[in-house]
């Protein structure tokens, strides 16, 4: 078994957390523990994970009261000292809402959950995340929230995209970025982000509901390890292709 350690934080209203749990340890077989989110002083982990859920049932905003429990502090700790976090979902939102990521999320387009198999792009596959991808591949995940819509000012959009932080975006099944492969009305079709450091990254699709082929597609694992990948490594290593540059021209993939 790996020596990494992961640890998958539970909130009040979290419900994706057993999920991580069974993909982690039945199914990559590496150790994983969870830690309530009183805890303030966690020790011994290599990777964070913020499921998704309806922490303290999404009262205020999603995130807004999560991002006070006292575990995120650590959190915060732990990502500026170089560990991996992953937020899925809820927890994207977490992270967006307590700043270690930019941006915010706004309800969907259309006032609707949403809750459908989409289609997104790896843009950037040379982060912990998605480093066992091949540029552009496409990944098959399911997606299930009310506040999805993902939204940052202009400048902060040209920055992030300049410096490889937007890394999934929602297209086709051939990898064309349309306005109808987007389910919930985010900024340039984004469903998932770094930060400028790389090793934090949030995304709205669950990659741990669709980790086996019973769940009708398993495109999800390759999140996990590509993060097991990298912890057990030591080094980074992606899936091939030229160094990430961001191309203008790509941006008239919504026009078609």
């Amino acid at each position: 078994m790996s020596k990494v350690r992961f640890g998958v934080i539970v909130f009040p209203g979290s419900n994706c957390d057993r999920d991580c749990y069974y993909v982690l340890k039945d199914l990559l077989q590496v150790k994983v523990d969870y830690i309530w989110h009183q805890e303030e002083k966690p020790k011994g982990f290599d990777c964070l994970i913020l499921p998704g859920g309806f922490s303290y049932g999404d009262y205020l905003r999603c995130g807004a009261i999560a991002r006070f429990s006292p575990v995120m502090e650590f959190v915060q700790d732990f990502a500026e000292q170089g560990g991996l976090v992953l937020g899925i979902c809820n927890g994207f939102q977490i992270l967006l809402e307590c700043g270690l990521l930019p941006g915010a999320m706004l309800r969907n387009q259309g006032l609707k959950f949403v809750c459908q198999f989409i289609y997104v792009r790896v843009d950037n596959n040379q982060i912990p995340f998605t480093g066992a991808a091949q540029p552009g591949q496409v990944l098959q995940l399911p997606v299930k929230h009310n506040e999805g819509n993902y939204y940052v000012e202009e400048e902060t959009l040209k920055e992030m995209k300049r410096r490889g932080q937007i890394v999934l975006r929602y297209s086709t099944k051939e990898g064309v970025v349309t306005r109808e492969a987007n389910p919930n009305g985010a900024l340039d079709n984004i469903a998932g982000i770094c930060n400028e450091r790389k090793n934090v990254f949030g995304l709205m699709p669950h990659p741990e509901n669709s980790s086996e082929p019973i769940l009708g597609s398993q495109d999800g694992l390759l999140i996990f390890k590509s993060m097991l990948q990298y912890m057990e490594d030591g080094e980074f290593r992606y899936g091939g292709g030229e160094e990430f540059r961001y191309e203008e021209g790509r941006e008239e993939d919504l026009d078609a």
